[in-house]
């Protein structure tokens, strides 16, 4: 049998994971090796507990390691472990590397120039606006978004990068055939045309709160850094930035509402010190010599699109091209009559120009 399957035996089982496979494959030498080994002999390595050995020792399931590989196969999914030469390079060195990772696209040489962004997965709109605006600045400087596929930052920031017509790679809490939210399955396909979705967890894995931290420390170390665009204290967000410093990555923040629990995670990285950011231009001073001579600095400064619009919704688009407002602040900024201006947003919201959250508060789409 190849290393791959040895591999996968050990991904799949539940008391084994990537800190304990290192441990055995630094003492046998080989997958193969292991899988030789009785309980015994296995048990003697450092921490490896008595119910580690007898799982490994007693595994004999190596139909559903075929049925693994055939899944991918038929999927058009890539195995890829680590000694393999497609495995990114970025993993290779922290602490707990995947034996494994399932890909689906294609992860490039390009995307060894890559921001992470995360957040809330119940970002305001001032998040939402900011994640939109900055993850297609940065696919348009030339950068690759990794983001997690959560709801709210992260799906946004996939969507910003795709806009730019950039690349971006997607890292799931769960199985490949398990998408979550399952909102985003058509987005997987999307970010695999142009990039990749990648999981380190076999097919059928649950997306488990569990997963989700772990997932984290394969976000940071896919990315020269990571932006945090809103998060409360304690949320995952935070999670990723402890990986990234641990990996000697930047770490940045997009300052927000003073008054906001969604504000408190970034705002309190920047007392710590961590590099403010109100563009693309200042993450891409901070890396600037990690990554020169790949910027497109012609296409530095984001624009976002005019669509063609009648006088009175061009007045109330120009009202939010700086920052969500609620409806009673719009009316009270224009010129119009109410009745015609709440006709107006409406309008705008069914054309797709400007969306509407909770509160009556609206934002350009």
């Amino acid at each position: 049998m190849s290393d791959l399957q040895y591999l996968l035996a050990l991904n799949s089982m539940s008391e084994v994971g990537p800190v304990t496979a290192r441990r055995l494959l630094a003492a046998f030498g080989t997958p193969e090796n292991i899988f030789r080994m009785s309980e015994h002999e296995l048990g003697r390595v450092e921490k490896v507990s008595a119910k580690k050995a007898k799982e490994i020792a007693g595994f004999n399931n190596w139909d559903a390691v075929e049925k693994e590989i055939e899944k991918a196969e038929k999927h058009n999914i890539k195995l890829v472990t680590f000694k393999d030469d497609l495995y990114p390079e970025g993993l290779r060195h922290i602490n707990a590397a995947p034996l494994v990772l399932y890909i689906k696209g294609n992860i490039t040489e390009v995307d060894r120039y890559s921001v992470a962004m995360v957040g809330s997965r119940r970002a305001t709109e001032y998040g939402l606006q900011a994640a939109d605006r900055l993850s297609q600045e940065l696919a348009l400087s030339g950068l690759t978004i990794v983001s997690g596929m959560a709801m709210g930052v992260d799906t946004i920031s996939h969507k910003g990068a795709l806009k730019a017509n950039g690349r971006t790679l997607a890292v799931l809490g769960s199985g490949l055939d398990v998408p979550y939210p399952a909102s985003n399955r058509a987005l997987i396909d999307l970010i695999a045309a142009s990039g990749a979705v990648v999981s380190e967890f076999p097919f059928g894995t649950p997306p488990l709160r569990e997963n989700f931290p772990r997932r984290n420390r394969i976000i940071s170390a896919l990315a020269l850094g990571v932006i945090v665009v809103e998060g409360a204290p304690g949320s995952g967000s935070l999670i990723t930035v402890k990986y990234a410093l641990e990996q000697g990555k930047e770490v940045f923040a997009v300052p927000g509402n003073i008054y906001s629990r969604n504000s408190k995670g970034p705002n309190g990285l920047i007392k710590k010190g961590a590099k403010l950011v109100e563009s693309a231009e200042d993450v891409i001073e901070e890396l600037s010599l990690q990554i020169k001579g790949i910027i497109r600095e012609e296409k530095l400064q984001y624009e976002r699109p005019v669509p063609k619009m009648s006088g009175d919704e061009i007045t109330i688009y120009d009202c939010l091209r700086d920052e969500p407002k609620h409806i009673d602040m719009i009316i009270r900024g224009i010129d119009i009559p109410t009745g015609r201006a709440l006709s107006t947003l409406l309008n705008l919201e069914l054309r797709g120009i400007v969306r509407q959250a909770e509160g009556k508060v609206f934002s350009l789409n």
